[in-house]
């Protein structure tokens, strides 16, 4: 009798293009199956290309997923388990490509196997155990791109959370939103202090009105932030401080030095403007509209 290994690889050598058939309406009929993503012909040129691989990657290796001749294999899964987590796959769905493979073949081992049930058996299992090595491998290829793409987009938001806007000539803004972490920090510095240079502002004002709680962490990340801005010749203010933050950093008896604190953005903006040597007064257009302007003081 034929070893299970043998008769697969006859199997998908002789009857490739049905089970391949087969396999691409399994596939297309699974819930989840998203031809928007992935069209027929592409799902057909993935299928067929792991078909042809594991055809020959069980003449050479037999069912041991982790032999050398499965490389070609493992690649293959990687690099699909990679696009469907960037695709917003799911693992169920992503594994499915695998694991829907099997009523073909088992199709198949039955019509080989007709009135040897051992062999049924022992050929079941073996198909069995080989695609649930190579399912589980999806997987765990999936679980490592989707943490991956997680990574990345939680770089982006932070990233995005913490824009350096430009107020005036001379003054920026970094209002901070959330709870501020090191990982955080680290960013909010580095963005700041890299407009510090490019802008040669020598005013920074650091905005904590949407950060929910200050502990003493958060106050510590702040005043290192100030400290790295002065070390680049920008004073800071920071705004935003509500009689809750005040009561928490008095508790807590964190000390904020020198630091100019104020309670809304707007306070802090009027402290900048003063230091800058200017004032905010109302102004007419040449239509006689009123307008707010900040302009320098007249020298009297």
């Amino acid at each position: 009798m034929m070893t299970s290994a043998k008769t697969l690889e006859e199997v998908l050598k002789a009857d490739e293009e049905a089970v391949l058939q087969e396999w691409l309406d399994a596939q297309t009929a699974t819930r989840g199956m998203r031809s928007e993503l992935l069209s027929r012909q592409e799902l057909r040129d993935q299928s067929s290309r792991f078909l042809r691989s594991v055809r020959e990657a069980v003449s050479t290796g037999g069912v041991d997923t982790s032999a050398p001749a499965y490389a070609p294999i493992r690649e293959q899964l990687e690099e699909l388990s990679l696009a469907r987590a960037r695709q917003g796959y799911t693992p169920t769905e992503t594994a499915m490509f695998v694991f829907s493979l099997k009523q073909s073949l088992f199709s198949r081992l039955r019509e080989r196997y007709k009135g040897d049930p051992q062999g049924l058996a022992d050929g079941t299992w073996e198909v069995t155990l080989l695609l649930d090595r190579l399912g589980l491998f999806t997987m765990e290829n999936y679980q490592k791109a989707r943490e991956q793409v997680i990574a990345r987009q939680h770089e982006e938001m932070l990233e995005l959370s913490t824009p350096v806007i430009t107020l005036w000539r001379g003054i920026l803004a970094l209002p901070l939103i959330g709870t501020l972490d090191s990982a955080r920090t680290q960013v909010v510095m580095e963005n700041l202090l890299q407009r510090i240079v490019d802008t040669g502002a020598p005013i920074a004002i650091i905005d904590i009105t949407g950060v929910p709680t200050v502990d003493t962490l958060t106050a510590q990340h702040l005043l290192k932030t100030v400290a790295a801005a002065r070390l680049m010749g920008a004073d800071c203010i920071i705004s935003g401080i509500r009689p809750q933050i005040a009561q928490t950093i008095v508790h807590l008896g964190v000390e904020l030095g020198d630091v100019v604190t104020k309670a809304s953005l707007a306070d802090a903006f009027a402290v900048a403007l003063k230091r800058s040597g200017l004032v905010v007064q109302k102004a007419r257009d040449g239509q006689g509209a009123q307008k707010i302007a900040a302009v320098e003081p007249e020298e009297k």
